[in-house]
């Protein structure tokens, strides 16, 4: 059917991008230069000693530009950790077989988180650090990192009690909680040169072991 002449005449929505539209894609494009600028200097020089100037200046723009997008490298770190996580999560789920006992996946998802971790030590270093500055906004943000670990350890901790692998009363929130503290404190000493990768690997793995072993002593 034709249109009348009424409906033929009336304005075609302008569909070209609005103005702001391209600002935001510079805006993304900006962001990423800055992470891949904070990376490669957090790796160069270390976390203390890479300022926002610098980051800035790698970036190709001004200081006071930065700001922006970003208010500290704390933010930058933050964002870094939770690539890692997410990389993480994704290895281990790739390789992850549900059937396996809780233990052995556990301790798979340890051995992925390490991997990545290891790649970057200082990186490692100011990430722990970061979680005792209990007033730092960053400091809540990197705990939440944390929780996202622990609820993962859940979930496993819980599978593997519906299969009988666990003890029913186990609470398997504080279970999973008992294992990443354990995890970061084998962390805590390799990042400071006390253990070496492999003995920080070997201390995690003997911690989740110990977890599901018990040290209680066992009823005749």
């Amino acid at each position: 059917m034709l249109a009348s002449p009424m409906e033929s005449s009336r304005p075609v929505r302008d569909r070209t991008l609005r103005p702001d539209d391209g600002r935001l894609v510079r805006g993304r494009r900006s962001r990423a230069r800055i992470r891949e600028a904070a990376r490669a200097l957090f790796q160069e020089r270390g976390f203390d000693r890479a300022t926002l100037r610098d980051i800035a200046a790698r970036a190709g723009m001004g200081a006071s530009s930065i700001y922006r997008h970003v208010q500290s490298k704390e933010e930058l770190l933050v964002q870094e950790l939770a690539d890692l996580q997410e990389e993480a999560w994704t290895r281990f789920r790739l390789g992850d077989r549900r059937s396996d006992a809780a233990r052995d996946r556990i301790l798979r998802f340890f051995d992925a988180q390490h991997a990545l971790l290891a790649r970057d030590p200082d990186l490692t270093v100011v990430a722990l650090r970061a979680t005792t500055w209990p007033a730092a906004r960053v400091a809540k943000r990197v705990l939440a990192l944390q929780d996202r670990t622990v609820g993962l350890l859940a979930e496993i901790l819980m599978a593997g009690r519906m299969r009988g692998q666990l003890d029913r009363e186990v609470d398997v929130v504080v279970a999973a909680r008992a294992l990443v503290h354990a995890a970061t404190g084998a962390r805590i000493a390799w990042a400071n040169g006390l253990l070496s990768e492999d003995a920080c690997r070997a201390a995690v793995e003997a911690s989740v072991r110990l977890m599901f072993s018990g040290i209680a002593t066992r009823a005749p």
